[in-house]
C-alpha cells in the first residue's frame, strides 16, 4: 500500500525533459526511466508475470525512446508510457498464448509471521489475476497498482471512460468469483 502512495507523490515528467529527450539528450533520457522504470515494472508484473516482466519493461522503454518524438503531449508523458507499456504487455500474451490458468492453492498452514501471510495473499492475487481476460486484467492494474484515473486509463488504452468503469467492475466481480470458487472470500 505504501508503494502505491509513492507513485503518485512523483512529480511527473515535465515536457522540457521529454523534448530533450526526444533530441538525444541521454541525461533527460535517463531522468525518464529513472523516474517511472519501477512504475512500469509492476504493471508488467502484474499482466505477464515476474518471469517476462524485465525483458518487456526494456522493450516498453526502447519502444518508448524511438518514438519519444511521436509524444504529443496531448495527455501526461506517464499515460502514453503506460499506453506503450500495456501494448507491449497485451502484443506479448498474444503472441505467447500465455494465459496462465493456473488454479489457486493456498495450503493450510500455521503462519509463522506476517510477512509469510502478506506473501500468500500476494501470490494469490497475482494468480487470480493471471486469470483475467488480459485486457480486463490491463484495467484493474492500472487501476489499483498504478492508480490511474478513469480518464489516464480511458487514455492509455484508447477506449471511452464509460467502458473503463463497466470493465473494471466486470475485472472485480471475475476476481471476486475466483476467490469465492476457491474459498478464498
Amino acid at each position: 500500500m505504501e508503494q502505491r502512495s509513492e507513485c503518485h507523490d512523483r512529480e511527473p515528467i515535465d515536457d522540457a525533459t521529454v523534448k530533450a529527450g526526444a533530441g538525444g539528450d541521454r541525461a533527460a533520457l535517463r531522468q525518464i526511466y529513472e523516474a517511472t522504470a519501477d512504475r512500469v515494472f509492476r504493471l508488467m508484473v502484474r499482466m505477464v508475470g515476474q518471469q517476462d516482466a524485465d525483458d518487456l519493461t526494456q522493450q516498453t522503454f526502447v519502444r518508448a525512446f524511438t518514438k519519444l518524438k511521436q509524444f504529443s503531449g496531448e495527455s501526461k508523458f506517464e499515460t502514453w508510457l503506460y499506453r506503450l507499456a500495456t501494448n507491449e504487455a497485451l502484443q506479448h500474451l498474444r503472441r505467447e498464448k500465455h494465459r496462465r490458468t493456473s488454479e489457486l492453492v493456498v495450503e493450510p498452514a500455521v503462519r509463522q509471521t506476517d510477512h509469510v501471510e502478506q506473501g500468500e495473499r500476494a501470490a494469490m492475487v497475482r494468480q487470480a489475476l493471471a486469470q483475467l481476460d488480459p485486457e480486463l486484467r490491463a484495467i484493474f492494474t492500472l487501476k489499483e497498482e498504478s492508480g490511474l484515473s478513469y480518464q489516464e486509463i480511458a487514455a492509455t488504452l484508447g477506449i471511452p471512460e464509460g467502458t473503463v468503469g463497466s470493465r473494471l467492475n466486470r475485472a472485480r466481480r471475475e476476481l471476486r468469483d475466483i476467490f469465492v470458487k476457491f474459498g478464498h472470500l
